[in-house]
Order: C-alpha cells, then sequence, then structure tokens
C-alpha cells in the first residue's frame, strides 16, 4: 500500500514538471531584448508596462515567404520569437510559417516541448507522425485542412506536388518548442556517436555511416 501510495505521488509530481509553458502572472511581458546577458531566465524579463505599445503585440515575420534553396530538401521555416514579437514572451506559444518548394521535404523531427498544429494555406502536402508503438497517422492535405502533431512524436511534412510550392502555417504550444531533426540529431553530432553504435543500431557497415555522415553535413 506504501509502495502504491509512493508510485502516485511520484506520477503526481511528474505530470506537474511536464506540463507545458508556465501561467504568465500578468497580462502580458513585452520581452526586454536589450537586456544585459549577464544572467539567465526561462524566457526573458518584461519591460517596463508602462513603455507597452501595439507594435510589440505584431509583426511581419511570417508574410515573406523564406528561401526554400537554403537546404537540399527544399523547405525552410520562419518562427515569430521575441525578437520580432516580443509580445509572446511568457505566452507559451509561437507560431511559424512553413514553406516547402515542389517535391520538398520537411523531414522527420520532434518538438519535445510543444503539440503542433498545422493549417495548409497553397499547395497539397502529405503530413504525418508516428506515436510510440511505431504506428504511423498519415494525411493528404488539401487547402484549407489542418493537422495535428502531438508533443514529442517524430513527424514530417512532403510536398506532393512535384512543380508548385507549398505553404503552410504552424502554432506550437510554447514559447521555446524546441526541434531535433531525427537524421540530423543521430549523424551530425559533435563529438560523433560511435561508428559501432550507428551500424548495430541501423544495421548497416561502416562505409554506410561514412556515407550518410557526409551526405548529412556532418
Amino acid at each position: 500500500m506504501k509502495t502504491c501510495y509512493l508510485l502516485l505521488c511520484y506520477f503526481i509530481v511528474l505530470v506537474i514538471q511536464v506540463k507545458s509553458d508556465p501561467d504568465p502572472l500578468q497580462d502580458y511581458c513585452i520581452a526586454d531584448t536589450l537586456f544585459s546577458q549577464s544572467f539567465f531566465v526561462n524566457g526573458a524579463p518584461c519591460i517596463n508596462p508602462a513603455d507597452t505599445a501595439p507594435s510589440h503585440f505584431t509583426t511581419s515575420a511570417l508574410s515573406k515567404p523564406g528561401n526554400t534553396a537554403t537546404n537540399p530538401l527544399g523547405f525552410n521555416v520562419t518562427v515569430t520569437n521575441i525578437r520580432n514579437l516580443p509580445g509572446m514572451n511568457t505566452l507559451g506559444l509561437t507560431m511559424a510559417r512553413v514553406d516547402i518548394a515542389g517535391n520538398g521535404l520537411v523531414p522527420p523531427h520532434t518538438h519535445p516541448r510543444a503539440s503542433e498544429v498545422t493549417i495548409l494555406i497553397k499547395g497539397s502536402l502529405l503530413v504525418g507522425f508516428v506515436d510510440t508503438s511505431n504506428r504511423l497517422f498519415t494525411q493528404q492535405l488539401r487547402e484549407g485542412d489542418s493537422f495535428v502533431f502531438p508533443q514529442g512524436l517524430i513527424h514530417f511534412l512532403y510536398n506532393l506536388d512535384s512543380k508548385a510550392s507549398a505553404l503552410a502555417i504552424s502554432g506550437l504550444t510554447s514559447q521555446n518548442p524546441g526541434a531535433q531533426l531525427a537524421s540530423a540529431a543521430t549523424f551530425t553530432t559533435k563529438p560523433n556517436i560511435p561508428d559501432e553504435v550507428l551500424k548495430k543500431a541501423f544495421q548497416i557497415n561502416g562505409q554506410d555511416v561514412s556515407r550518410i555522415r557526409k551526405n548529412l553535413g556532418g
């Protein structure tokens, strides 16, 4: 009985600790982006509320297409942050513009601190995520369709059209959701994950490991 009680206590503590960004303690906390980096906080300190202006709550950061030619996968993600939208500080959300070239791919990746909802504005996308039972959930999106990616699960977005670009807008449930590409996190670490580990994990040989690292820029 005592063991069950302790397990219940541990579970309650765990649930509290892994909740999303904490609720703000004031109406807003406009990020002070000019503060001295002599100390570190979970977010950014606030400016004096009396100095708040409407401009702190608006941005044009997502209005312009991103350059999808900057990487071989043909995608570009532009996000809001406290630099271009200081009014989002402590509100527990992020917006992102996702531009994907024809046959472009946002490769399998995770957001360790956020769930994500994506709405397709233009084009045709195949999206999907993998749950912890290795079950794949995929859906072809058409303009106006939305799809939700649960927090921390591997997911992807692929442009089905070989010629036309696609545009999606995403909302994420954290001011700092984080993003980790599965391939880069495995093959381009500094220092490298030992070859023997990768060979055994992926059932490949040393030549394959070197080739993949090179292709990914590792």
